[in-house]
């Protein structure tokens, strides 16, 4: 491609709605334009990006032994209704009605097309196992859609769906996506890290999430520095204490304490002069309408996915004030495990605690010296807090450690969640109805791009690993008014288009310093620079982006180093599991 008709507006100025580097270069580079909050166009090397993320996904896929489809957008609301989701998705489903009043949506995820459609056309256990894949456009309607790519309201996706016979096939699906997911982020160029996860809104048994390790990530991430353990903050364990022998007559007798309007912590802590160590918090939660009470130690936090999960229950929120009141009998800031009136779990960190500080459930008063068995009850002991920096490994006992990432995919352990609603039955050998297990698997396709970038660029612009690079190699002649220096570029231009290698022309009567900018901001691999200085000795200067090193090279013998070069760096990238 020549540089002179490429449809690629570069800019030098940083976006102001632009917050992080990824966004702001893919702006400046003319990769991107938005269109309105959260939706973006791509643009001609931006695409190109894009195919080239989706090549690597489609090879591998199919490599795994997926096959290709194709499903609509637009989804009728009667499915998602059928799978129970309809209202629990919330304001990120988009709904609409067409001209005949019917109810549909814009499809933030297929689990409910895919599983219409498998139900409706396997119908024996000699069509299973499966596994059906495709790219297409979601939608989710953001509150808050920011960080360019990172969290757009339209946005590409890879999505995968297996169905399998019993829970020994489902088994050998998943490992077979995890392993060519980490092909996939591997040939992409890209350092990521896959991580235990919650399932959320997707359900299911288990999940792990692939992370693209960057500052700029939203999600946080622990991994132990002595084995492969690594989970995400949502589902980071917490290793269970050593249940000590606690005796009853280190218990001090209960103490109730007058403590005029003093509810956090932080003011109980300075009313009684102990530290939040000593104190053990009581939080009630609604889990599906009902009252619960959490306790944890002062200075831990409470992780609401870990309660609900542990509960089993769909939705759980801190209680309103007349819930708190009809457990505690007390206004919100008093609560404590003594006479409430709900059901009580408690966290680990509780366990081992004597004679600690709680809430009186009567207004503007304390407990002192409480102790549980003797003065209150405990349904049972679990994880419910949030990891922290100084806990060890659930595994192994090693040091845990702490990471920003990006999420570019997830892969999900379904169950029956939707083949069970939606009845996707088949038959076995013996004649008998059973019903399918599914599992799904996702990749954002903007996300990988604009998490690449994140992970490769410097003062100057992007860096695109091979792989990904929109162009592998751009020829910059110095002065292309000089004959034999635009008639070398135009020799080495056609000899590497001859080997199939993606490459641009910078023909444009710019000065040479221009020309080198745009190229660095652009983040071409290679750079071949042709001047009439080095064309006197026979020679090109051939420049690696990443590494900023620069070498002469016979102009005879251009082509087949830059084809080396090329060909050493997909090599490196594409080492398989």
């Amino acid at each position: 491609m020549r540089y002179s008709q490429m449809f690629l507006p570069t800019g030098r100025e940083i976006p102001a709605d632009a917050e992080i580097i990824s966004h702001q270069l893919m702006i400046r580079a003319g990769l991107i334009r938005k269109l309105t909050s959260g939706i973006y166009s791509y643009l001609p090397l931006g695409y190109r990006v894009i195919r080239n993320v989706e090549r690597i996904i489609r090879e591998e896929m199919n490599k795994a032994g997926a096959q290709e489809v194709h499903l609509p957008m637009v989804q009728p609301i009667e499915l998602w209704q059928e799978s129970g989701r309809s209202e629990h998705y919330g304001t990120l489903l988009l709904k609409f009605l067409d001209r005949n009043k019917h109810q549909y949506c814009l499809g933030p995820t297929h689990e409910e097309v895919i599983t219409d459609l498998v139900r409706n056309d396997v119908k024996t256990y000699r069509q299973l196992p499966l596994n059906l894949y495709q790219i297409q456009t979601k939608f989710r309607d953001e509150l808050r859609p920011r960080f360019g790519l990172m969290r757009c309201r339209e946005f590409g996706m890879k999505d995968a769906y297996s169905f399998d016979v019993d829970e020994a096939g489902a088994e050998k699906s998943y490992a077979r996506m995890f392993a060519a997911y980490k092909n996939i982020f591997r040939r992409c160029g890209l350092r990521f890290r896959p991580v235990e996860a919650d399932s959320g809104s997707i359900g299911g048994k288990y999940s792990h999430e692939f992370l693209v390790m960057a500052d700029a990530g939203e999600d946080a991430m622990v991994f132990c520095d002595k084995c492969d353990y690594a989970a995400n903050l949502e589902k980071a364990e917490v290793a269970a204490p050593e249940k000590k022998n606690i005796v009853g007559e280190s218990f001090l007798p209960l103490e109730s304490v007058h403590t005029p309007d003093v509810r956090t912590i932080e003011e109980v802590c300075s009313f009684l002069q102990i530290q939040p160590q000593q104190i053990v918090k009581t939080l009630i939660f609604a889990a599906d309408g009902q009252a619960i009470a959490v306790l944890i130690r002062g200075d831990q936090e409470v992780n609401e996915i870990k309660v609900k999960n542990y509960l089993g229950v769909s939705e759980i929120a801190l209680a309103d004030d007349d819930m708190i009141f009809k457990a505690t009998g007390a206004p919100r800031g008093f609560a404590g495990a003594v006479k409430i009136k709900c059901r009580v779990l408690a966290d680990y960190s509780v366990m081992n605690m004597i004679n600690f500080v709680t809430g009186a459930n009567q207004e503007d008063y304390h407990l002192k010296n409480v102790n549980i068995g003797r003065d209150c009850s405990v349904e049972s002991f679990a994880d419910l807090r949030v990891v922290e920096e100084n806990d060890v490994c659930p595994r192994c006992g090693g040091a845990i450690q702490f990471a920003r990432g990006i999420e570019v995919g997830h892969v999900f352990k379904l169950g029956t969640k939707y083949s069970k609603a939606m009845k996707a039955l088949y038959l076995d050998r013996d004649g008998r109805e059973k019903i399918m297990i599914m599992g799904c698997y996702g990749i954002g396709i903007g996300r990988t791009a604009a998490a690449s970038v994140e992970q490769n660029h410097d003062e100057n612009g992007i860096i695109w690993p091979m792989p990904l690079a929109p162009y592998q190699v751009i020829i910059t002649p110095v002065n292309v008014n000089e004959q034999s220096v635009m008639a070398a570029a135009d020799n080495i231009y056609q000899s590497l288009s001859a080997l199939n290698i993606d490459v641009i022309l910078d023909d444009r009567d710019e000065r040479a310093g221009v020309k080198f900018k745009d190229a660095d901001l652009i983040g071409i691999p290679v750079r071949i620079t042709v001047g009439q200085k080095n064309l006197a000795s026979g020679n090109v200067e051939i420049r690696i982006r990443k590494t900023a090193v620069t070498s002469l090279c016979a102009l005879d013998k251009v082509a087949a180093e830059v084809h080396q070069i090329i060909k050493e760096e997909l090599d490196a990238a594409s080492g398989q599991d």
